[in-house]
């Protein structure tokens, strides 16, 4: 089978199940397998998929993947997320409409431990919304800032995206990963927090609290040993002490440490972090395996090859072919979360993204930021869905309020995208670019 009828039969089969409501790590494995078993036969085909599902979740860095999820679920029930909310109301306390720019700030501390942007958005916006509510902020406007500043901790290490994408790009350095995210995450929680401005101060929106130098100095203290956590983990990865997966390891025995210093976390609490880890793990390593089947059926027929001479074939300008790659992932995330986006379009787009000359390192921060962005949009967006049932906000309210700030970030992406300084000053500063 030619490269053109394996890429028709691939992607036509699994979009087909996509639309037809299908789980997606089983339209992934599902299309991968049809697809094997065109090209080499049903003996081959049952053999390479097990082998391929397999081996594609043997990896060292992947069990990162769950130790961060199990950090992430300590710190939402141990109490850390409280500490960190106060700390952000503290640092934007004075400014017009002061508790979404608290609920971009939070996401930022909160996502960026826990690598979730889900569990962010269900964190702090259910901590916020009771008060925002008091204080009369639109509820749709603070969803709105809470869904576009969620995924923050996707950029901004320690981040399981960066592990993922690093496995996928074919062992791409971590540490160079996770300091490529810190300014396009900064840059998108400063974003939101500048559109967020615009709209508390045409609503009169104005802080009801000052807090003194002692208070402040108090929720200081009282979040330091958090902070803490992201100097310890990104610090030591960054600095050789220890691999992403030992790093994730330090990370839950500190989060548990911490919990249990705070006398937040209970029996009950330990057993539902668990199942729930263990739940969010099986979802992720399926994707993992299935993926590795489906990107194994690209390569044998020569699919990403195939649509780099397409691509390059109808123009050689490289900021046409970025701007083509970005319409691309801005679609895909529409209707396809981060992790599945990432195994999928990392072996097709990333050779076109270093045909004409750009760094792997950059792609990936490219390609993690349009995933954030398409964490906002329907008829998918995990963020959306879940920071409006912890509101209790129509999706039909939200969106509206949610424009301004799409268009914002999608400025945001044009420009992290065409200047790569910004990906990738800090890993060359630190010495972690290969």
């Amino acid at each position: 089978m030619s490269a053109l009828g394996a890429t028709i039969l691939l992607f036509g089969l699994f979009f087909l199940l996509l639309f037809a409501s299908v789980p997606i790590s089983i339209a992934i494995g599902v299309s991968a397998f049809v697809t094997i078993v065109a090209v080499l036969g049903w003996g081959d085909a049952t053999f390479i998929l097990g082998q391929q599902m397999t081996g594609g979740v043997e990896s060292f860095n992947l069990l990162a993947i769950p130790l961060f999820i199990f950090a992430g679920n300590i710190m939402n029930s141990g109490g850390i997320a409280r500490r960190l909310v106060d700390l952000a109301l503290v640092v934007t306390g004075r400014i017009p409409g002061s508790l979404a720019h608290t609920n971009v700030v939070a996401n930022m501390l909160f996502g960026s431990l826990s690598g979730s942007a889900v569990a962010s958005a269900a964190a702090i916006g259910g901590t916020l919304h009771k008060r925002q509510v008091e204080e009369r902020y639109d509820p749709a406007f603070s969803a709105a800032v809470n869904i576009s500043s969620a995924s923050t901790g996707l950029l901004i290490p320690p981040t399981a995206a960066a592990i993922v994408y690093s496995t996928v790009a074919g062992g791409l350095s971590v540490s160079a990963l996770f300091m490529a995210g810190y300014i396009p995450g900064i840059l998108m929680g400063l974003v939101v927090m500048a559109v967020a401005l615009v709209f508390a101060s045409r609503a009169g929106l104005r802080s009801t609290e000052r807090v003194g130098i002692h208070q402040g100095l108090v929720v200081l203290g009282r979040a330091v040993p958090s902070l803490l956590l992201i100097i310890i983990v990104v610090g030591g990865i960054v600095a050789g002490v220890f691999t992403a997966t030992e790093g994730a390891a330090v990370a839950v025995v500190y989060c548990l440490l911490l919990s249990l210093a705070y006398r937040e976390l209970t029996r009950a609490a330990i057993g539902r972090i668990i199942t729930e880890t263990v739940s969010a793990t099986g979802v992720v390593m399926l994707l993992v395996a299935a993926s590795s089947a489906m990107s194994w059926i690209m390569a044998f027929t020569g699919i990403p090859g195939a649509i780099t001479e397409t691509v390059l074939g109808t123009t050689s300008s490289g900021p046409v072919v970025i701007l083509l790659m970005l319409a691309i992932l801005l679609l895909v995330g529409t209707f396809m979360d981060i992790t599945p986006a990432i195994l999928i379009f990392t072996p097709i787009l990333l050779p076109i993204a270093e045909e004409i000359g750009m760094d792997p390192v950059h792609f990936g921060m490219v390609l993690i930021l349009s995933m954030c962005v398409g964490t906002m949009t329907p008829p998918v967006g995990s963020v959306l869905f879940v920071a409006t049932g912890t509101t209790g906000v129509s999706i039909e309210r939200v969106v509206p309020k949610l424009l301004p700030f799409f268009a914002a970030l999608i400025a945001l992406l044009l420009l992290i995208a065409y200047v790569p300084a910004l990906s990738l000053w800090l890993p060359g500063l630190t010495g972690s670019l290969e």
